[in-house]
């Protein structure tokens, strides 16, 4: 029995491990092998590394986890890689050629740093081949997310609020069409340089969105996305040929929202809401990087959705308390924002506002409003904030059954917990108004 526990632990251990390592390590290997044989090669660099994190799972539970475990996926992926150029006749040509570069561009274990400088630009060329104006916009991201970032069809489809099913067709076409028109494995120029960022900054929107609230699994908050957002924001902001005043806003964006998640969580894994958040906790150095990428995104005249949204940010973490922040300027940057993008998650946002600058009625109005010609009834956080505006009025009655359908609608454990709370506070209310105190009948 001992030793069963031991191995279902150790089995444990190396999921999780391979998990994470998958996230970080997914994206860059499969740059280099797309970078080796090209973008129409592009399903067989995914398959590779895949195989790799299967061997891991199957193998590190028995003889344990190797000193390097993100060397042992490099070279796993390089032996595959190899193997399947042997047995490819097309390939054989320049077998001992592409088996040199592998070698070259996959190194031992030990030369991790210079893996890591070499792989840069393959993973922004990777972005922007992901990103080609010849897929739409949504079959862009859609494959960005899971070639670059290791999401699963699962967490696609919630980020977009759609099915697995048409996620995975979605991206079986996407590798299809690059395959097809033969798309070039570079940092384009020129007008089509402008065209593709739009599309590479999206992803990492929700890339980044994905870790600050996670659509699925046992966490709200996953940090290690954020971060990546982050890094390959950095990439971009960094890269002379790609550096524009909406990559500085973007990365303002997340840095700023980032610099609040040491707080968004309590002791015992419960979202804490921006008023209850201890910002002592928040990080000054993330809200100063942000800031200061917020001033470089004001070169030009263009005004994009991040800038926006980085300003209403920036009120937030430049608030030194909840009571002081300036809720009228960011009802009007909502305003703006709605100009450029009216979708229904923006308009549920300014919706808040509205609620904060005007009273809940009117922020109930306008949600009202959102929900006539849009989808949201299905999603939670549209019914949790109507249950939060209808308990501001005392509605408790119409803010339960709002609470309760936002239960029914999330995965996520903590935020069914936090619902769950708010569900308990609001029959606990109900409760006790309809106590009558005893009276005599002189006092009636």
């Amino acid at each position: 029995m001992q030793a069963m526990k031991e191995r279902l632990s150790a089995e444990e251990t190396v999921f999780r491990l391979t998990e994470d390592l998958f996230r970080h390590e997914a994206g860059r290997l499969v740059s280099v092998l797309t970078g080796i044989f090209g973008v129409n090669r592009l399903q067989m660099a995914e398959d590779v590394v895949q195989e790799a994190v299967a061997r891991a799972l199957d193998t590190w539970p028995y003889y344990g986890i190797p000193e390097n475990p993100s060397g042992w996926l490099m070279q796993t992926a390089k032996h595959l890689a190899v193997d399947l150029i042997r047995r490819e006749t097309r390939f054989r040509e320049k077998q001992s050629e592409l088996i040199a570069h592998l070698e070259q561009r996959l190194p031992d274990p030990g030369t991790g740093a210079l893996f890591e400088s070499e792989i840069r630009d393959d993973r922004l060329r990777l972005m922007f081949a992901c990103c080609h104006p010849l897929l739409p916009r949504e079959m862009q991201t859609a494959l960005a997310l899971k070639i670059l970032c290791g999401f699963s069809p699962g967490e696609i489809a919630k980020a977009f609020l759609t099915g697995e099913a048409a996620i995975a067709k979605r991206l079986t076409r996407a590798r299809q069409r690059l395959k097809a028109a033969s798309v070039r494995f570079e940092i384009p120029a020129g007008p089509e340089l402008s065209a593709r960022l739009d599309g590479v900054l999206d992803t990492l929107y929700l890339l980044f969105n994905e870790g600050y609230k996670a659509s699925s699994g046992e966490r709200v908050v996953r940090e290690e996305l954020c971060a990546e957002a982050i890094r390959l924001a950095a990439l971009l902001a960094e890269h002379p040929a790609v550096s524009r005043p909406r990559v500085h806003a973007l990365l303002a964006l997340m840095l700023l929202n980032g610099a609040r998640l040491p707080a968004r969580i309590d002791a015992e894994g419960g979202i804490l809401r921006l008023n209850e958040q201890d910002r002592s906790l928040w990080s000054r150095p993330m809200i100063e990087r942000g800031i200061h990428h917020l001033e470089q995104s004001a070169a030009g005249d263009a005004l994009s959705e991040y800038h926006l949204q980085a300003g209403i940010a920036a009120c937030h973490c430049l608030a030194p308390n909840d009571d002081a922040t300036d809720w009228k300027r960011i009802l009007s940057l909502y305003d703006h924002l709605a100009e450029i993008n009216d979708s229904p998650v923006v308009r549920l946002n300014r919706a808040v506002a509205v609620a904060k600058v005007h009273g809940p009625e009117r922020g109930i109005a306008q949600l009202e409003a959102v929900l006539e010609r849009s989808p949201l009834d299905t999603y939670y956080l549209t019914h949790a904030v109507l249950g939060d505006l209808e308990r501001q009025r005392e509605q408790l009655a119409a803010a339960a059954a709002h609470f309760q359908r936002a239960l029914e609608l999330t995965e996520v454990p903590s935020e069914r917990d936090f619902l769950a709370q708010r569900l308990q506070q609001c029959s606990e209310a109900r409760e006790s108004s309809s106590v009558v105190p005893f009276s005599s009948g002189k006092e009636r």
